[in-house]
């Protein structure tokens, strides 16, 4: 046997197994679904851990209820075909023409194309131009609110704040 064969053989057996998902019957999914309604913030990371075999992502109840939701109808009726998963990613890839910037914001919460923010910033007012994959400000394109921000100010901004889109500290 070669070094190799041995060394790979070492990694395989030291690797931890895959975690196994329990398959669930259609009968439990209502009563399942229900459950999860009244979990205790503890219960739900341990469905968490037991569903998706992983930790659980640091966010709120109503995400973890969600998303619990949804895997436990997949595990109970199948999940989306591999076809069904191409289309949607390829339908996500014309939306934002694969601009990473584009990805986080969340298409319900932009402007649309051709709507105008205007702020006033030290006596003067300032107007950008929401484009279909940027921001225009003074006759220029800029990939981010917080750049045209940061322009206007000097200082670092989050562009949503700066512009009254979004609340400081919190969400739209």
């Amino acid at each position: 046997m070669t070094r190799g064969t041995t060394s790979q053989r070492r990694q395989r057996e030291a690797a931890p197994a895959a975690p196994t998902v329990p398959k669930i019957p259609p009968a439990q999914v209502l009563s399942r679904l229900a459950a999860l309604q009244t979990a205790t913030a503890a219960e739900l990371k341990e469905q968490w851990r037991a569903l998706f075999g992983k930790e659980p992502p640091p966010f709120n109840r109503a995400y973890l209820v969600s998303r619990l939701s949804y895997r436990v109808q997949e595990l109970a009726y199948g999940g989306l075909k591999p076809e069904t998963r191409a289309r949607l990613e390829a339908l996500g890839e014309q939306l934002d023409g694969g601009n990473v910037v584009l990805r986080r914001v969340r298409a319900d919460s932009r402007p649309l194309p051709g709507a105008r923010l205007i702020r006033e910033y030290d006596g003067v007012q300032h107007v950008v131009t929401v484009r279909a994959d940027d921001f225009e400000y003074e006759g220029r394109p800029y990939r981010s609110l917080s750049a045209i921000a940061r322009h206007i100010t000097g200082t670092r901004w989050n562009g949503w704040v700066f512009f009254g889109l979004r609340q400081p500290g919190g969400s739209a």
